[in-house]
């Protein structure tokens, strides 16, 4: 009597078991943006680190009297209204646009833009106040206008603005299919969060120091957020490949 050959084991030919589905491998884009954005936060990290380290050791006032001596000699009536407005809108009217694009996030029905946004924005003002509070760095001596209330060490104004309008610049050139556009979107973000540092220095009420400490405590926020949401958007598609 002859034996029948024996047949390689294979759940995927035996009835009622479904064969597993491999989880689908992250494209390299996305783990480099997750890897960047992570590099990106932990550098802004170590850089804020060295910078508070170098304030308070004294070390950072050379440059800071150097920078604000430098930009001091340039004032005019005409360019201080100018920085008075500039300054604004990293404060009231940052305020004004985050809830303006909110509501038209809202009317759009784009709910997770509107989410990240005033997440971005809560969490940027947890930051600024609790570092705020943490060094305890007294305001210099304005140029022009009265001395805030607020403690100097890190600027708010820096800090909200690079977070905001920045995420506002993400948000939209995600949506936008020209690359030129996109392109003029992320060139107008910087340049508004470039002069809104300048317009603090200028009017004097903060260091150059503070503005670059608001930049680095913003730049480790955002860079987190998006490595979150990268991460979030890697376990999503390995959830749907098991559906």
């Amino acid at each position: 009597m002859s034996k029948m050959p024996a047949k390689a084991a294979d759940n995927s030919e035996l009835p009622g078991i479904e064969r597993e589905v491999p989880a689908p491998v992250p494209s390299p884009s996305m783990r480099a943006a997750i890897l960047g954005s992570l590099a990106a936060a932990v550098l802004a990290l170590l850089l804020f680190s060295w910078l508070a380290d170098e304030v308070f050791e004294g070390g950072a006032m050379r440059f800071d009297d150097a920078v604000r001596a430098w930009i001091h000699q340039f004032a005019s009536p005409s360019l201080t209204s100018a920085m008075v407005v500039i300054s604004a809108l990293g404060s009231q009217v940052l305020a004004v646009a985050v809830i303006i694009a909110f509501v038209i996030f809202l009317r759009l029905k784009w709910r997770r833009a509107a989410i990240w946004l005033l997440f971005t924005m809560a969490g940027g003002l947890v930051l600024e106040l609790t570092l705020k509070y943490a060094f305890h760095r007294p305001r210099p001596a304005p140029f022009f206008g009265a001395v805030p209330h607020s403690y100097s060490f890190p600027s708010g104004h820096s800090l909200m603005s690079f977070c905001i309008y920045g995420v506002l610049a993400g948000l939209l050139s995600h949506r936008i299919r020209s690359a030129v556009i996109r392109a003029l979107v992320w060139v107008m973000a910087a340049v508004l969060v470039a002069a809104i540092g300048v317009s603090r220095i200028y009017l004097g009420v903060h260091y150059p120091s503070d503005v670059i400490a608001g930049y680095l405590t913003a730049a480790v926020w955002v860079s987190a957020l998006l490595a979150a949401d990268r991460v979030r958007k890697r376990k999503r598609l390995h959830a749907t490949s098991k559906t």
